[in-house]
């Protein structure tokens, strides 16, 4: 699927999210599969630091940082998951509610 890329590293790939729910979404991916978040955490926790790292970096390039962002990793489908490969979502350029959705 055709893909607006914004940040790549050996390790992962940040690109625009094709539904987004914020002025800035962007899904930051590992290159290896893991299917959620939480199995990336127990396999390779230096990969999900990465991942965390990255999603900062693309906070940092859209300049959403002073303004404040989200980082969201949705585990299972009762969540969200609807893309089984781990994921983050960077969400920001708007107020984000809280409690999330």
């Amino acid at each position: 699927m055709p893909a607006t890329i914004v940040r790549e590293t050996d390790t992962t790939v940040a690109f625009r999210d094709i539904n987004p729910q914020a002025p800035t979404h962007v899904l930051v991916i590992p290159r290896a599969h893991y299917p959620d978040a939480a199995a990336l955490a127990a396999a390779a926790p230096e990969l999900a630091a990465d991942v965390l790292r990255e999603a900062g970096e693309v906070a940092a390039d859209e300049k959403v940082v002073a303004g404040g962002y989200r980082i969201v990793f949705n585990t299972g489908s009762g969540a969200g998951q609807t893309v089984f490969h781990a994921h983050a979502h960077v969400l920001g350029g708007r107020g984000l509610q809280w409690p999330p959705g």
